[in-house]
């Protein structure tokens, strides 16, 4: 299939044509609904500015209605040929229409649907990452309340330092998401700018709605600067991936602790045999192996942000191909992430708790900082005073009522004062201003 940037004269190398269009033809099948989407209303608003008729439009949009139909069955393929979903659904609609399908490009640029499109597609990823992520965070609620006041002790240095909570733990990961939630619907925003008329970054000569076109696609505004439509490139996808950064951080640091406290010297924790993979020469070997999974591609999305800001980070002002790069990033980052929230609701929902394994693994000069904060307060020692006296009787504290302890901690957000309605509130918020 000739290339629609292509001469009528003379054939592509084919080193060349492979090298460049190198695996866009895979990837261009995420984006392809997008492309006909932002054609639709390309076409349509052609068709306002007189460029063309309304039969035309109504054609168009009757073949990319049909084309839309096709890609929803599994009918259609993108081959290393057709280079990119651009070129195919531009051939398509030649084929089906004639001269009318090769009107479709007037007054836009490929660098403009790729744009539009990749723009679209992270739009409506966040909206499903979003969504999913609302339902965890009420899973981590629902699940922290089924288990609120057993006992959890904490650590610093990775040595046991005070006494918590589950629920305490669970709410630590409900708020983290709350804040991902936050950020990522904020960035969405800053992605929610029209693109679509800016052509390669230099205008044309018609004049385009772009208005129209943003009303039509969803977006809140249009990107002003023609310069600058371009140069967002490498800049925007670098603000998608940082927001799902962010999560798999938090994913990642909960399945680490999972990781630490299912292990057998801890205990305090264990899934069904379901949730679990074996060993191929080690019958005992019951493994979170999901788990790591969570943790490794945690790193992956945290490298393709990098890649995504080293990519574009030295480039000039203007259209350059490396730009090509970005779309593998993206799309590898979202699938990521999407798939890594969804694998947690299973080990959240069948979380079991082992109280009596927990109760034996406290020592009992885990209460050593609340016995000297007591001195301070009942005695009215200064804290350093109070500190010395207890680290040199350690051996003498008593073996503590532990749910007690926990109730006597009242600062905000601590074991004993949750506010889960605070956290709550947070949450409903970040729900409301989407």
């Amino acid at each position: 299939m000739k290339k629609i940037w292509q001469s009528s004269t003379g054939t592509l190398n084919k080193g060349v044509e492979s090298y460049t269009v190198g695996d866009d033809f895979i990837y261009d099948m995420v984006i392809f609904p997008y492309d006909i989407r932002a054609s639709k209303a390309h076409a349509e608003m052609l068709g306002t500015i007189g460029v063309l008729s309304e039969k035309e439009v109504s054609d168009l949009s009757f073949e990319l209605d049909g084309l839309l139909n096709m890609y929803e069955r599994g009918e259609v393929e993108l081959t290393p040929e057709d280079e990119d979903c651009h070129t195919y659904i531009e051939a398509f609609l030649t084929e089906k229409l004639g001269n009318v399908g090769k009107k479709i490009h007037t007054g836009r640029s490929r660098n403009d649907q790729v744009l539009v499109a990749t723009r679209l597609y992270m739009i409506d990823s966040c909206k499903k990452i979003e969504e999913r992520i609302f339902s965890l965070v009420e899973s981590f609620f629902a699940i922290g309340e089924k288990h609120s006041w057993i006992v959890l002790p904490w650590y610093t240095h990775t040595q046991q330092a005070m006494l918590s909570s589950v629920e305490h733990w669970l709410l630590s990961f409900a708020e983290s998401l709350i804040n991902d939630l936050d950020f990522i619907t904020s960035m969405r925003k800053i992605l929610s700018q029209n693109p679509l008329g800016t052509a390669a970054g230099f205008w044309v000569t018609f004049p385009i709605d772009r208005d129209m076109t943003a009303k039509k696609l969803g977006f809140h505004k249009n990107i002003v600067n023609s310069i600058f439509a371009q140069g967002s490139r490498g800049k925007f996808e670098s603000l998608y991936l940082e927001s799902l950064s962010q999560i798999m951080m938090t994913l990642s640091r909960f399945a680490s602790d999972l990781l630490l406290f299912t292990s057998r010297e801890f205990s305090f924790f264990s899934f069904p045999d379901s949730l679990t993979t074996g060993s191929s020469i080690m019958p005992q070997k019951k493994n979170l192996d999901t788990m790591e999974l969570v943790r490794g591609k945690t790193a992956l999305v945290q490298a393709n942000q990098a890649t995504v800001k080293n990519l574009a980070k030295g480039l000039i002002s203007g259209y350059h191909r490396d730009y090509q790069l970005l779309k593998k990033l993206v799309i590898d980052s979202s699938d990521i992430t999407l798939a890594s929230v969804e694998v947690i609701f299973p080990y959240l929902e069948n979380l079991q708790v082992h109280s009596e394994n927990i109760l034996s693994s406290i020592k009992k000069d885990i209460v050593a900082a609340d016995i000297a904060n007591e001195l301070v307060e009942k005695k009215g020692m200064s804290f350093r005073d109070a500190y010395l006296q207890v680290k040199d009787d350690l051996e003498s504290i008593d073996i503590p009522d532990y749910s007690a302890n926990i109730a006597s901690k009242k600062s905000l957000g601590s074991a004993g004062n949750l506010w889960k309605e605070l956290i709550q509130k947070h949450f409903s918020d970040v729900r409301s201003s989407r």
